[in-house]
């Protein structure tokens, strides 16, 4: 059941980026294409395809997180990080939940 289950998830994402999907084709030495090969099979990757574009998802998501840490230490303090600072924060964010 997990197997099938498995394949109509691969399935379904390859159908659903199969639409705008470019060819790119990538030498390696053998040691890291068996390295992609093992990351495939014990990982539940349907293809070598899919792990690539997870590591530049991955990747993407890196970068902007960066980016979102560079530009938040460039900016100027507003409020105080302090124990009250996180207490204010834990209550708007039990209101929220709350709701």
């Amino acid at each position: 059941m997990l197997k099938r289950q498995g394949e109509v998830l691969t399935n379904f994402c390859e159908t659903r980026y199969r639409i705008n999907m470019s060819t790119m084709n990538i030498s390696l030495p053998e040691s890291l294409k068996s390295f992609v090969d093992e990351q495939v099979s014990g990982r539940g990757y349907g293809t070598s395809s899919e792990y690539v574009r997870e590591l530049i998802r991955k990747d993407q998501d890196r970068l902007s997180l960066r980016k979102l840490l560079l530009d938040g230490a460039s900016s100027a303090a507003t409020e105080a990080a302090d124990a009250d600072y996180f207490n204010s924060l834990r209550d708007r964010a039990r209101g929220l939940r709350s709701r």
